[in-house]
Protein backbone atom coordinates (compact mmCIF):
# COMPACT_ATOMS: atom_id res chain seq x y z
CA UNK A 1 0.00 0.00 0.00
CA UNK A 2 0.83 3.41 -0.65
CA UNK A 3 2.61 6.14 1.85
CA UNK A 4 0.24 8.14 3.75
CA UNK A 5 1.21 12.01 4.87
CA UNK A 6 -2.03 13.40 4.86
CA UNK A 7 -5.07 12.19 6.75
CA UNK A 8 -6.06 8.75 6.49
CA UNK A 9 -8.82 7.45 4.17
CA UNK A 10 -9.01 3.75 5.47
CA UNK A 11 -12.67 2.41 7.16
CA UNK A 12 -12.99 0.17 10.06
CA UNK A 13 -15.43 -1.59 8.13
CA UNK A 14 -13.23 -2.50 5.29
CA UNK A 15 -10.53 -5.30 4.49
CA UNK A 16 -7.99 -2.73 4.95
CA UNK A 17 -8.94 -1.64 7.97
CA UNK A 18 -9.40 -4.98 9.62
CA UNK A 19 -6.20 -5.65 8.78
CA UNK A 20 -4.79 -2.58 10.62
CA UNK A 21 -6.47 -3.07 13.60
CA UNK A 22 -5.22 -7.02 13.29
CA UNK A 23 -1.64 -6.01 13.24
CA UNK A 24 -1.28 -3.45 15.39
CA UNK A 25 -3.35 -5.53 18.59
CA UNK A 26 -0.52 -8.35 17.82
CA UNK A 27 2.12 -6.11 18.33
CA UNK A 28 0.96 -4.17 21.20
CA UNK A 29 -0.31 -7.46 22.68
CA UNK A 30 3.46 -8.36 22.88
CA UNK A 31 4.54 -5.67 24.93
CA UNK A 32 0.87 -5.70 27.38
CA UNK A 33 1.70 -9.07 27.80
CA UNK A 34 5.07 -9.24 28.76
CA UNK A 35 4.43 -6.29 31.27
CA UNK A 36 1.73 -8.09 32.95
CA UNK A 37 3.50 -12.07 33.24
CA UNK A 38 7.03 -11.80 34.09
CA UNK A 39 6.18 -10.95 37.74
CA UNK A 40 4.04 -14.20 37.77
CA UNK A 41 7.42 -16.34 36.49
CA UNK A 42 9.72 -14.53 39.10
CA UNK A 43 10.07 -17.53 41.99
CA UNK A 44 10.49 -20.12 38.79
CA UNK A 45 13.31 -18.21 37.19
CA UNK A 46 14.82 -17.26 40.72
CA UNK A 47 14.43 -21.18 41.46
CA UNK A 48 15.70 -22.61 38.09
CA UNK A 49 18.61 -20.15 37.68
CA UNK A 50 19.62 -20.32 40.88
CA UNK A 51 19.33 -16.00 41.68
CA UNK A 52 19.29 -14.46 44.91
CA UNK A 53 16.76 -11.51 44.72
CA UNK A 54 18.69 -8.74 42.77
CA UNK A 55 18.97 -10.82 39.68
CA UNK A 56 15.03 -10.77 40.39
CA UNK A 57 14.97 -7.29 40.18
CA UNK A 58 16.85 -6.36 37.27
CA UNK A 59 14.61 -9.09 35.52
CA UNK A 60 11.66 -6.48 35.68
CA UNK A 61 13.64 -3.42 35.75
CA UNK A 62 16.07 -4.21 33.00
CA UNK A 63 13.26 -4.11 30.39
CA UNK A 64 11.51 -0.93 32.10
CA UNK A 65 14.73 1.05 31.83
CA UNK A 66 15.36 0.75 28.17
CA UNK A 67 11.48 0.88 27.25
CA UNK A 68 11.27 4.10 30.18
CA UNK A 69 14.12 6.00 28.63
CA UNK A 70 13.31 5.20 24.97
CA UNK A 71 9.97 5.75 24.22
CA UNK A 72 10.10 9.34 23.29
CA UNK A 73 12.71 8.55 21.12
CA UNK A 74 10.97 5.64 19.78
CA UNK A 75 8.08 8.08 18.72
CA UNK A 76 10.12 10.39 17.16
CA UNK A 77 11.62 7.82 14.70
CA UNK A 78 8.10 6.65 13.58
CA UNK A 79 7.48 10.15 12.76
CA UNK A 80 10.57 11.05 10.49
CA UNK A 81 11.13 7.86 9.08
CA UNK A 82 8.07 6.36 8.89
CA UNK A 83 5.05 4.67 11.66
CA UNK A 84 5.30 1.31 9.98
CA UNK A 85 8.81 1.07 9.19
CA UNK A 86 9.56 1.30 12.92
CA UNK A 87 6.69 -0.40 14.40
CA UNK A 88 8.36 -3.70 12.50
CA UNK A 89 11.26 -2.92 13.39
CA UNK A 90 10.42 -2.62 16.87
CA UNK A 91 8.50 -6.07 16.81
CA UNK A 92 11.32 -7.62 14.97
CA UNK A 93 13.66 -6.56 18.09
CA UNK A 94 11.52 -7.62 20.70
CA UNK A 95 10.79 -11.14 19.33
CA UNK A 96 15.16 -11.89 18.95
CA UNK A 97 15.05 -10.17 22.32
CA UNK A 98 12.31 -12.43 23.72
CA UNK A 99 14.09 -15.73 21.85
CA UNK A 100 17.27 -14.51 23.88
CA UNK A 101 15.38 -14.38 26.97
CA UNK A 102 13.75 -18.03 26.46
CA UNK A 103 17.05 -19.88 25.49
CA UNK A 104 19.16 -17.44 28.83
CA UNK A 105 21.66 -19.78 30.01
CA UNK A 106 21.82 -17.90 33.32
CA UNK A 107 20.79 -14.93 34.92
CA UNK A 108 23.21 -12.36 32.95
CA UNK A 109 21.98 -12.87 29.43
CA UNK A 110 18.48 -12.95 30.97
CA UNK A 111 18.84 -9.60 32.24
CA UNK A 112 20.78 -8.89 29.36
CA UNK A 113 17.97 -9.59 26.87
CA UNK A 114 15.36 -8.39 28.71
CA UNK A 115 17.08 -4.61 28.13
CA UNK A 116 16.74 -5.70 24.77
CA UNK A 117 13.16 -6.08 24.54
CA UNK A 118 12.92 -2.72 26.17
CA UNK A 119 14.68 -1.39 23.22
CA UNK A 120 12.04 -3.45 21.15
CA UNK A 121 8.96 -2.71 22.96
CA UNK A 122 10.21 1.65 22.71
CA UNK A 123 10.23 0.85 18.94
CA UNK A 124 6.56 -0.86 18.55
CA UNK A 125 4.84 0.92 21.55
CA UNK A 126 4.24 4.16 20.06
CA UNK A 127 3.84 3.04 16.69
CA UNK A 128 0.70 1.18 16.91
CA UNK A 129 -1.97 3.78 18.61
CA UNK A 130 -0.13 6.23 15.78
CA UNK A 131 -0.28 4.04 12.81
CA UNK A 132 -4.28 4.05 13.78
CA UNK A 133 -4.63 7.64 14.30
CA UNK A 134 -3.18 8.11 10.99
CA UNK A 135 -4.22 5.70 8.75
CA UNK A 136 -8.13 5.28 9.60
CA UNK A 137 -10.53 8.55 8.14
CA UNK A 138 -11.44 10.48 10.73
CA UNK A 139 -14.97 9.37 11.49
CA UNK A 140 -13.97 6.04 11.76
CA UNK A 141 -10.66 6.70 13.84
CA UNK A 142 -12.75 6.78 17.17
CA UNK A 143 -14.34 3.56 17.08
CA UNK A 144 -10.71 1.97 15.46
CA UNK A 145 -9.20 3.00 18.62
CA UNK A 146 -12.03 1.73 20.50
CA UNK A 147 -11.85 -2.19 18.99
CA UNK A 148 -8.25 -1.42 19.18
CA UNK A 149 -8.03 -0.61 22.93
CA UNK A 150 -10.96 -3.32 23.36
CA UNK A 151 -8.99 -6.19 22.11
CA UNK A 152 -5.51 -5.16 23.90
CA UNK A 153 -7.81 -4.74 26.84
CA UNK A 154 -8.74 -8.25 26.31
CA UNK A 155 -4.89 -9.71 26.08
CA UNK A 156 -3.69 -7.30 29.38
CA UNK A 157 -6.77 -9.12 31.19
CA UNK A 158 -5.26 -12.97 30.46
CA UNK A 159 -1.93 -12.13 30.48
CA UNK A 160 -1.38 -13.34 34.07
CA UNK A 161 -3.49 -16.31 33.77
CA UNK A 162 -1.73 -17.53 30.38
CA UNK A 163 1.59 -16.71 32.11
CA UNK A 164 0.71 -19.06 34.93
CA UNK A 165 -0.17 -21.62 32.97
CA UNK A 166 2.71 -21.52 30.95
CA UNK A 167 5.04 -21.39 34.16
CA UNK A 168 3.16 -24.23 35.53
CA UNK A 169 2.98 -26.01 32.73
CA UNK A 170 6.16 -26.07 29.98
CA UNK A 171 7.67 -24.17 31.91
CA UNK A 172 8.61 -20.29 32.37
CA UNK A 173 10.81 -19.79 29.36
CA UNK A 174 7.42 -20.04 27.12
CA UNK A 175 6.47 -16.79 28.98
CA UNK A 176 9.11 -15.44 26.44
CA UNK A 177 8.87 -17.92 23.52
CA UNK A 178 5.03 -17.10 23.35
CA UNK A 179 6.02 -13.88 21.69
CA UNK A 180 7.40 -15.47 18.62
CA UNK A 181 4.09 -16.45 17.34
CA UNK A 182 2.24 -12.87 17.38
CA UNK A 183 5.53 -11.29 15.82
CA UNK A 184 5.37 -13.97 12.90
CA UNK A 185 1.89 -13.58 12.16
CA UNK A 186 2.67 -9.33 12.88
CA UNK A 187 5.31 -8.96 10.17
CA UNK A 188 3.98 -10.24 6.93
CA UNK A 189 0.78 -8.65 7.38
CA UNK A 190 2.20 -5.25 8.45
CA UNK A 191 4.42 -5.17 5.24
CA UNK A 192 1.63 -6.40 2.72
CA UNK A 193 -1.65 -4.61 4.23
CA UNK A 194 -0.55 -1.57 6.75
CA UNK A 195 0.11 1.74 5.01
CA UNK A 196 2.70 3.73 5.46
CA UNK A 197 2.82 7.20 7.03
CA UNK A 198 5.04 9.82 8.72
CA UNK A 199 5.11 13.20 9.91
CA UNK A 200 5.03 15.77 7.14
CA UNK A 201 6.50 18.63 9.88
CA UNK A 202 8.96 16.32 11.64
CA UNK A 203 12.48 17.74 11.54
CA UNK A 204 15.71 18.56 13.20
CA UNK A 205 18.05 16.40 15.03
CA UNK A 206 17.27 13.47 17.49
CA UNK A 207 17.82 13.74 21.03
CA UNK A 208 20.31 10.99 21.42
CA UNK A 209 21.94 12.30 23.76
CA UNK A 210 19.51 13.50 25.40
CA UNK A 211 18.00 9.50 25.91
CA UNK A 212 21.11 8.02 26.78
CA UNK A 213 21.46 10.28 29.93
CA UNK A 214 18.42 9.60 30.85
CA UNK A 215 18.48 5.68 31.12
CA UNK A 216 22.03 5.84 32.23
CA UNK A 217 21.05 8.53 35.32
CA UNK A 218 18.10 5.92 35.83
CA UNK A 219 20.29 2.89 35.35
CA UNK A 220 22.90 3.70 37.92
CA UNK A 221 20.68 5.08 40.66
CA UNK A 222 18.73 1.88 40.32
CA UNK A 223 21.97 -0.37 40.27
CA UNK A 224 22.90 1.80 43.43
CA UNK A 225 19.43 0.70 45.21
CA UNK A 226 19.82 -2.95 44.31
CA UNK A 227 22.92 -3.66 44.81
CA UNK A 228 23.61 -1.37 48.31
CA UNK A 229 21.60 -5.16 50.37
CA UNK A 230 24.48 -6.85 49.34
CA UNK A 231 27.68 -4.74 49.13
CA UNK A 232 26.63 -1.78 51.35
CA UNK A 233 28.03 1.36 51.38
CA UNK A 234 30.82 0.32 48.54
CA UNK A 235 32.32 2.83 46.84
CA UNK A 236 31.32 1.17 43.96
CA UNK A 237 27.46 1.72 44.88
CA UNK A 238 28.39 4.90 46.08
CA UNK A 239 29.81 6.32 42.82
CA UNK A 240 26.78 5.05 40.70
CA UNK A 241 24.14 6.87 42.94
CA UNK A 242 26.39 10.06 42.72
CA UNK A 243 27.30 9.69 38.92
CA UNK A 244 23.24 8.86 38.11
CA UNK A 245 22.37 12.16 40.09
CA UNK A 246 24.79 13.96 38.51
CA UNK A 247 23.92 12.52 35.10
CA UNK A 248 20.45 13.53 35.67
CA UNK A 249 21.40 16.80 35.90
CA UNK A 250 23.41 16.97 33.09
CA UNK A 251 20.45 15.60 31.04
CA UNK A 252 18.33 18.09 32.49
CA UNK A 253 20.71 21.39 31.15
CA UNK A 254 21.38 19.39 27.95
CA UNK A 255 16.86 19.86 27.32
CA UNK A 256 16.97 23.02 28.36
CA UNK A 257 19.66 24.15 25.61
CA UNK A 258 18.62 21.85 22.82
CA UNK A 259 16.72 23.45 19.98
CA UNK A 260 14.83 19.70 20.06
CA UNK A 261 14.63 18.58 23.20
CA UNK A 262 13.13 15.31 23.55
CA UNK A 263 11.64 16.48 26.96
CA UNK A 264 10.91 20.63 26.39
CA UNK A 265 11.45 21.86 29.48
CA UNK A 266 8.60 24.64 28.34
CA UNK A 267 6.01 21.95 29.03
CA UNK A 268 6.37 21.73 32.74
CA UNK A 269 5.62 25.55 32.30
CA UNK A 270 1.96 24.09 33.23
CA UNK A 271 1.45 23.66 36.62
CA UNK A 272 -1.12 21.22 36.00
CA UNK A 273 0.95 19.36 34.19
CA UNK A 274 4.14 19.01 36.56
CA UNK A 275 1.28 18.06 39.11
CA UNK A 276 -0.42 15.23 37.84
CA UNK A 277 2.86 14.10 36.58
CA UNK A 278 3.96 14.07 40.29
CA UNK A 279 0.90 12.36 41.30
CA UNK A 280 1.31 9.22 38.63
CA UNK A 281 5.13 9.10 39.78
CA UNK A 282 3.37 8.25 42.95
CA UNK A 283 0.50 6.16 42.16
CA UNK A 284 3.08 4.37 39.62
CA UNK A 285 5.58 4.11 41.79
CA UNK A 286 3.23 2.52 44.37
CA UNK A 287 1.40 -0.03 42.00
CA UNK A 288 5.03 -1.25 40.60
CA UNK A 289 6.20 -2.03 43.66
CA UNK A 290 3.08 -3.79 44.62
CA UNK A 291 2.74 -5.71 41.46
CA UNK A 292 6.24 -7.20 42.12
CA UNK A 293 6.15 -8.48 45.67
CA UNK A 294 2.55 -9.28 45.35
CA UNK A 295 2.77 -11.74 42.86
CA UNK A 296 5.92 -13.37 44.92
CA UNK A 297 4.00 -13.10 48.26
CA UNK A 298 1.14 -15.77 47.06
CA UNK A 299 3.63 -18.13 45.57
CA UNK A 300 6.13 -18.09 48.60
CA UNK A 301 3.99 -17.05 51.33
CA UNK A 302 0.72 -18.15 50.53
CA UNK A 303 1.40 -21.00 48.40
CA UNK A 304 -0.41 -20.54 45.18
CA UNK A 305 0.78 -21.66 41.90
CA UNK A 306 1.52 -19.50 39.78
CA UNK A 307 -1.52 -19.97 37.41
CA UNK A 308 -3.58 -19.25 41.19
CA UNK A 309 -0.51 -16.25 41.52
CA UNK A 310 -1.82 -14.22 38.39
CA UNK A 311 -5.58 -15.41 38.40
CA UNK A 312 -5.90 -13.77 41.71
CA UNK A 313 -4.85 -10.58 40.44
CA UNK A 314 -7.06 -10.77 37.54
CA UNK A 315 -10.10 -8.63 39.14
CA UNK A 316 -8.40 -5.89 38.69
CA UNK A 317 -7.79 -5.25 34.89
CA UNK A 318 -10.89 -6.79 34.31
CA UNK A 319 -12.31 -3.78 36.33
CA UNK A 320 -10.12 -1.63 34.29
CA UNK A 321 -11.30 -2.91 31.04
CA UNK A 322 -15.08 -3.26 31.99
CA UNK A 323 -15.51 0.87 33.62
CA UNK A 324 -12.25 2.93 32.86
CA UNK A 325 -14.39 4.45 29.91
CA UNK A 326 -17.24 5.17 32.83
CA UNK A 327 -14.76 6.63 35.20
CA UNK A 328 -13.30 9.07 32.28
CA UNK A 329 -16.92 10.07 31.88
CA UNK A 330 -17.46 10.97 35.30
CA UNK A 331 -14.08 12.55 35.58
CA UNK A 332 -14.72 15.12 32.56
CA UNK A 333 -18.34 16.25 34.20
CA UNK A 334 -17.35 16.43 37.72
CA UNK A 335 -13.35 17.61 37.63
CA UNK A 336 -10.34 15.33 37.95
CA UNK A 337 -9.52 16.11 41.39
CA UNK A 338 -12.19 14.25 43.32
CA UNK A 339 -10.70 11.07 41.18
CA UNK A 340 -7.30 11.84 41.79
CA UNK A 341 -7.96 12.06 45.82
CA UNK A 342 -10.02 9.19 45.59
CA UNK A 343 -8.69 7.15 43.26
CA UNK A 344 -5.17 6.70 44.96
CA UNK A 345 -7.14 6.45 48.41
CA UNK A 346 -8.92 3.33 47.50
CA UNK A 347 -5.98 1.81 45.55
CA UNK A 348 -3.59 2.35 49.16
CA UNK A 349 -6.98 0.84 50.89
CA UNK A 350 -6.91 -2.32 48.88
CA UNK A 351 -2.88 -2.52 49.07
CA UNK A 352 -3.33 -2.39 53.41
CA UNK A 353 -6.09 -4.93 53.01
CA UNK A 354 -3.52 -7.26 51.07
CA UNK A 355 -1.56 -7.45 54.62
CA UNK A 356 -4.32 -10.22 55.24
CA UNK A 357 -2.89 -12.40 52.77
CA UNK A 358 -0.04 -14.77 54.76
CA UNK A 359 0.51 -18.85 54.86
CA UNK A 360 -2.57 -20.52 53.69
CA UNK A 361 -4.64 -17.75 52.41
CA UNK A 362 -8.25 -17.71 51.38
CA UNK A 363 -8.41 -16.44 48.15
CA UNK A 364 -12.43 -15.26 48.67
CA UNK A 365 -11.81 -13.78 51.81
CA UNK A 366 -7.93 -11.84 52.08
CA UNK A 367 -7.02 -11.98 48.37
CA UNK A 368 -10.21 -10.76 46.38
CA UNK A 369 -11.27 -7.89 48.98
CA UNK A 370 -7.90 -6.14 48.27
CA UNK A 371 -7.60 -7.11 44.51
CA UNK A 372 -11.36 -5.32 43.98
CA UNK A 373 -10.51 -2.75 46.42
CA UNK A 374 -7.39 -1.89 44.84
CA UNK A 375 -8.95 -1.92 41.18
CA UNK A 376 -11.73 0.02 41.71
CA UNK A 377 -8.90 2.81 42.78
CA UNK A 378 -6.99 2.16 39.48
CA UNK A 379 -10.62 2.43 37.68
CA UNK A 380 -11.14 5.76 39.50
CA UNK A 381 -8.25 7.23 39.01
CA UNK A 382 -6.43 6.10 35.33
CA UNK A 383 -8.49 7.62 32.79
CA UNK A 384 -9.42 10.98 34.44
CA UNK A 385 -5.36 11.09 34.71
CA UNK A 386 -4.65 10.82 31.37
CA UNK A 387 -7.50 12.83 30.24
CA UNK A 388 -6.22 15.97 32.49
CA UNK A 389 -2.44 15.41 31.16
CA UNK A 390 -3.56 15.86 27.57
CA UNK A 391 -5.93 19.00 28.88
CA UNK A 392 -3.24 20.74 30.81
CA UNK A 393 -1.21 21.02 27.29
CA UNK A 394 -1.51 23.16 23.64
CA UNK A 395 -3.51 19.82 22.08
CA UNK A 396 -0.48 19.66 19.14
CA UNK A 397 1.94 18.93 22.41
CA UNK A 398 -0.83 16.32 23.17
CA UNK A 399 1.36 13.13 22.34
CA UNK A 400 4.72 14.59 23.46
CA UNK A 401 2.78 15.38 26.65
CA UNK A 402 1.47 11.87 27.14
CA UNK A 403 4.55 10.03 26.45
CA UNK A 404 6.69 12.01 29.02
CA UNK A 405 3.41 11.18 31.24
CA UNK A 406 3.97 7.25 30.09
CA UNK A 407 7.74 7.41 30.90
CA UNK A 408 7.37 9.08 34.23
CA UNK A 409 5.33 6.25 35.02
CA UNK A 410 7.31 3.27 34.11
CA UNK A 411 10.63 5.28 35.66
CA UNK A 412 8.39 5.43 38.81
CA UNK A 413 7.92 1.79 38.50
CA UNK A 414 11.46 0.80 37.84
CA UNK A 415 12.87 2.93 40.74
CA UNK A 416 10.07 1.10 43.14
CA UNK A 417 11.03 -2.11 42.24
CA UNK A 418 14.79 -1.46 43.15
CA UNK A 419 14.11 0.40 46.20
CA UNK A 420 11.86 -0.87 48.06
CA UNK A 421 13.58 -4.22 48.77
CA UNK A 422 15.98 -1.92 50.24
CA UNK A 423 13.85 0.25 52.19
CA UNK A 424 11.74 -2.95 53.63
CA UNK A 425 14.90 -4.84 54.49
CA UNK A 426 14.81 -7.58 52.13
CA UNK A 427 18.21 -9.54 51.97
CA UNK A 428 19.49 -11.35 49.00
CA UNK A 429 17.80 -14.49 48.97
CA UNK A 430 14.30 -13.25 50.92
CA UNK A 431 12.08 -14.97 48.54
CA UNK A 432 13.42 -18.28 49.34
CA UNK A 433 12.32 -18.18 52.54
CA UNK A 434 8.71 -17.74 53.54
CA UNK A 435 8.77 -16.34 56.76
CA UNK A 436 11.00 -13.66 55.67
CA UNK A 437 9.55 -12.32 52.67
CA UNK A 438 6.10 -12.02 54.63
CA UNK A 439 7.85 -10.42 57.29
CA UNK A 440 9.60 -7.89 54.77
CA UNK A 441 6.03 -7.72 52.76
CA UNK A 442 4.14 -6.60 55.66
CA UNK A 443 6.42 -3.49 55.88
CA UNK A 444 6.65 -2.70 52.20
CA UNK A 445 2.69 -2.65 51.47
CA UNK A 446 2.48 0.85 53.70
CA UNK A 447 4.97 2.23 51.98
CA UNK A 448 3.16 1.58 48.32
CA UNK A 449 0.05 2.73 50.67
CA UNK A 450 1.60 5.81 51.83
CA UNK A 451 2.75 6.97 48.00
CA UNK A 452 -0.52 6.58 46.76
CA UNK A 453 -1.57 8.74 50.17
CA UNK A 454 1.05 11.35 48.77
CA UNK A 455 -0.33 11.23 45.81
CA UNK A 456 -4.16 11.64 46.84
CA UNK A 457 -3.03 14.54 49.30
CA UNK A 458 -0.94 16.17 45.74
CA UNK A 459 -3.86 16.04 43.31
CA UNK A 460 -6.39 17.64 46.25
CA UNK A 461 -3.66 20.39 46.74
CA UNK A 462 -2.39 21.45 43.17
CA UNK A 463 -5.60 20.33 41.34
CA UNK A 464 -8.55 22.61 41.02
CA UNK A 465 -12.14 21.88 42.25
CA UNK A 466 -14.82 22.13 39.46
CA UNK A 467 -15.22 20.90 35.66
CA UNK A 468 -11.95 20.35 33.48
CA UNK A 469 -11.80 22.89 30.77
CA UNK A 470 -14.02 22.65 27.71
CA UNK A 471 -11.57 21.24 25.27
CA UNK A 472 -10.42 18.28 27.99
CA UNK A 473 -12.03 15.15 25.98
CA UNK A 474 -11.79 11.57 26.38
CA UNK A 475 -8.53 9.84 25.52
CA UNK A 476 -8.13 7.64 22.84
CA UNK A 477 -7.23 5.03 25.41
CA UNK A 478 -9.78 5.33 27.78
CA UNK A 479 -10.80 1.68 28.20
CA UNK A 480 -6.56 0.54 27.70
CA UNK A 481 -5.56 -0.85 31.15
CA UNK A 482 -2.79 1.26 32.49
CA UNK A 483 -1.43 -1.47 35.33
CA UNK A 484 1.95 -0.72 34.24
CA UNK A 485 1.59 2.55 32.81
CA UNK A 486 -0.99 5.55 32.05
CA UNK A 487 -1.98 4.76 28.47
CA UNK A 488 -0.01 6.20 25.99
CA UNK A 489 -1.44 8.62 23.83
CA UNK A 490 -1.22 9.93 19.69
CA UNK A 491 -0.16 13.06 19.22
CA UNK A 492 -3.18 15.34 17.14
CA UNK A 493 -1.77 13.01 14.23
CA UNK A 494 -0.97 13.93 10.43
CA UNK A 495 -3.25 16.90 8.78
CA UNK A 496 -3.89 18.16 5.37
CA UNK A 497 -1.26 21.10 4.43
Amino acid sequence: MGEKTAEGDIRVASAPGRWVILTTVLGSSMALLDSTVVNVALPRIGADLGTDLAALQWTVNAYMLTLAGLILLGGALGDRFGRRRIFVVGVVWFAGASLLCGIAPDADVLVAARALQGVGGALLTPGSLAIIQAGFHPDDRGRAVGLWSGFGGVGAALGPFVGGWLVDGPGWRWVFLLNLLPAALCVPVALRHVPESREPGAHGRFDVLGAALAALALALVTYALIEVPERGASPLVIGAACAGVLLGGLFVRVERRREDPMVPPSIFASRRFTAVNVVTFCVYAALGGFFFLSAIQLQVVAGYSALGAGTALLPTTVLMLLFSASAGDLGRRIGPRIPLTAGPLLAATGMLLMLRVGPGASYPWDVLPAVLVLGLGMVTLVAPLTATVLAAVDTGRAGLASGINNAAARAAGLLAVAALPLLAGMGPEAYRDADEFAATFRRAMPMCAGLLVAGAVIAWWTLRAGRPPARETRPACATHCGVTAPPLEPGPGPRHT
